[in-house]
């Protein structure tokens, strides 16, 4: 019986993954001969913090953009059903045929399983880049003027959630990602502010000596983000303050 029923669990995996079976497809651009402009990417994480990709528009297409199609072996419907009952009865008939082996036999399947369990959870905890085999890109890090080092990414930190948005537009030179991510409020001193470190934004340049050799070195323009925020929301409130008080009078 032990025999019987390790020809069952054993087909019993082959038959499941053959069910399961799927390749990744990712759709390609067809006219290539025709120029796109570049695809940098900014991504904003749930904590404030910014990573900015600069990339080609087909690398940010295949990576952030373009939506994954999952082609499986098996695409008939019913068919699928009907594998995966045979797949239960395999596995009821041989947990049957388990049931009537020997304890030692059944200690050593159970003794299989739970490595077999503990294997697949080690690998599904497994950081995600183990999962993916990404070396058809070439990553070069770069940092900023005020990048921490020692950090894994070499991140620049901050101390409100307005200088890292200033370091994002330094980078990017660009405000629209803003404005469609709604990543700051939508009045007239944040309009502003966002038009003023855009104009600053045009004297970033490399830094004249690299922070580590290999890994370019922006320079941060000496502006105070936080400083003209402040100003631009004193004369905003002032002028809302008039207003207020203009309207009290008139009634």
């Amino acid at each position: 019986m032990s025999i019987i029923a390790t020809v069952l669990l054993s087909l019993l995996t082959s038959l499941i993954g053959y069910g399961n079976k799927w390749t990744l497809e990712l759709p390609k651009r067809r006219h290539k001969t025709s120029k796109v402009p570049r695809g940098d990417v900014v991504i904003r994480y749930p904590k404030g913090s910014f990573l900015i990709v600069q990339c080609e528009e087909d690398v940010a297409r295949e990576l952030y953009f373009a939506p994954g199609s999952i082609n499986y072996l098996l695409t008939h419907g019913p068919a699928y059903r009907i594998l995966s009952l045979v797949g239960t009865m395999m596995l009821m008939g041989g947990v049957i045929c388990l049931a009537n082996a020997q304890i030692q036999v059944q200690i050593a399947w159970a003794g299989s399983y739970m490595l077999l369990g503990a294997a697949y959870w080690i690998v599904a905890a497994l950081p995600a880049k183990m999962h993916w085999d990404t070396s058809c890109y070439a990553v070069e890090n770069e940092c900023l003027s005020d990048s921490n080092m020692d950090m894994k990414g070499y991140p620049s930190e901050n101390d409100t959630f307005t200088q890292a948005i200033w370091k994002t537009i330094v980078v990017s030179k660009n405000i629209e990602w803003i404005n469609r991510s709604a990543a700051c409020p939508n009045t007239p001193a944040w309009r502003q502010w966002l038009r003023e470190a855009k104009a600053c934004s045009g004297d970033v340049r490399l830094s004249d000596y690299e922070k580590k050799p290999g890994v370019r070195t922006w320079e941060v323009p000496d502006w105070d983000p936080q400083a003209a925020l402040i100003a631009l929301l004193n004369e905003e409130a002032n002028k809302d303050d008039k207003k207020s008080r203009e309207g009290i009078e008139e009634v």
